[in-house]
């Protein structure tokens, strides 16, 4: 995969960066674009079957900023699995050292917990923090360095300034805001980050890649849990978690921010399933309904804000809408099944995948013992199902298949780590904090006095 420099004559004046709606991307173009371009440039007609949009010129060609953009995008791929590494081991490091015997037993244990959460909350803080070095383009192990930093330093501070289990709050709401500000004003940032779309690969350019879609949808699910919490089976908290869950939707589906359909129909599933399971009342066959619309009424949404925000030139009317036949979109389907077909075959893939669908499983056969440290709270509850359907049904719908499945349950087994990292309570009746915010007392008759 590399990245050639292209360049125009007789389009537009003077010196100016090129850019295409297939690319969405100020100073790059895809391959495609060169032959509808030509052909637009003769006033000659664009043949249906060309998936390729004519280039336009933008902004002033600057070319240091075309260099460094180069220089990033043949990096990013490189260094995904090696920044994971850099965390974990950070994390598995931090675990062995609070695991030290020293002090009494209740410290240890204290000090361990706090690792526990820590080390979650700092994958928690990597949708957002990543931003920063794509920024900065450091070198490899600079990059590292300042994300294992930044991730651990955040996920100290969230700790200690939030209750638990209110922390995973704040990484959910800055990744959402950081993501959207950043597509909105056009800085690039995300396609230069270590989980953005990687232009190099050819198949996505803009918008929340597939790395992000369902991990995002487990982080906000969460969020809306530990906000709840405790929570009851309401139609309050029902609206609380279906309200999130447009909101990603439409952060996952614009066309100027997300552009993702399978994101759309993935969080659209995984809301549902969170609604319904903190609705007062049984399950009926009204519920199952909606669960199963939701991913359709979703679509209809999506094609309604990109027809109306986008003018046409969406990523779903570009595949969808625009579609002059049947043979069209199922082209479309075919493309984006073998694809996730390939994906499976992909290396260590069919190992991680097993792996998920094993703990997966596991992990709803075991789910009262599993959601043990929140007492089995419902928010949880439906935060957690929501999230794994959100994985489960972006290993349907998108083109990455499993991949979608395999981010999910990472990022809930780190949210269920951060839970049984709960602050130890001491046998003398003080709850030991990362903070020390937090004493309980043992009074008369033992009744628990705050």
């Amino acid at each position: 995969h590399e990245l050639l420099w292209s360049a125009t004559a007789g389009l537009g004046s003077g010196r100016r960066e090129l850019s295409s709606q297939t690319t969405k991307q100020k100073g790059l173009i895809a391959s495609i674009d060169i032959a509808p371009t030509i052909l637009g440039h003769l006033g000659l007609a664009i043949p249906a079957d060309m998936r390729g949009k004519p280039i336009y010129t933008g902004g002033p060609l600057r070319m240091v900023s075309l260099r460094a953009l180069k220089a990033r995008l043949g990096v990013i791929s490189s260094r995904r699995l090696p920044a994971l590494t850099w965390l974990l081991a950070t994390w598995a490091l931090l675990i062995a050292a609070a695991s030290v015997p020293l002090g009494r037993g209740g410290a240890r244990r204290a000090r361990t917990a706090w690792a526990l959460r820590s080390g979650a909350l700092a994958i928690m803080w990597l949708p957002a923090t990543q931003l920063v070095p794509a920024a900065l383009e450091p070198s490899r192990t600079v990059e590292f360095a300042l994300l294992v930093g930044l991730c651990f330093v955040l996920a100290a501070l969230t700790d200690r300034l939030l209750a638990w289990p209110r922390a995973p709050l704040a990484p959910a709401v800055v990744a959402v805001l950081a993501l959207s500000v950043d597509a909105l004003a056009g800085t690039q940032l995300l396609i230069r980050s270590l989980l953005g779309p990687d232009p190099i690969l050819g198949a996505r350019f803009y918008g929340i890649g597939n790395e992000l879609k369902s991990g995002l949808a487990v982080l906000v699910f969460t969020a809306v849990a530990a906000a709840l919490y405790p929570a009851t089976r309401s139609r309050r908290s029902a609206s609380a978690m279906a309200g999130a869950g447009i909101l990603l939707a439409i952060v996952e589906g614009s066309a100027r921010i997300g552009a993702g359909v399978g994101g759309v129909i993935l969080v659209s599933a995984g809301a549902a399933v969170a609604t319904v399971m903190l609705l007062p009342g049984a399950v009926n066959r009204k519920r199952v309904l909606v669960v199963m619309a939701a991913p359709v009424v979703g679509l209809v949404a999506l094609a309604a804000l990109d027809l109306l925000t986008a003018h046409g030139n969406g990523h779903f009317t570009g595949s969808i809408l625009d579609a002059r036949s049947a043979g069209d979109i199922r082209d479309v389907v075919v493309r984006r099944y073998g694809a996730a077909w390939d994906e499976l075959h992909n290396h260590l893939m069919p190992l991680a995948t097993a792996v998920a669908l094993t703990l997966s499983a596991v992990a709803v056969w075991r789910r009262e013992r599993v959601c043990a440290p929140v007492d089995s709270d419902p928010a949880w509850l439906a935060a957690l199902a929501g999230g794994l359907t959100s994985g489960a049904i972006g290993a349907l719908s998108e083109d990455s298949g499993p991949v979608l499945l395999v981010v999910a349950v990472f990022m809930l087994g780190c949210v269920l780590c951060y839970l049984w990292g709960k602050p130890v309570t001491q046998p003398d009746g003080a709850t030991s904090t990362a903070s020390g915010s937090a004493v309980l007392t043992l009074a008369a008759q033992d009744d628990l006095v705050l």
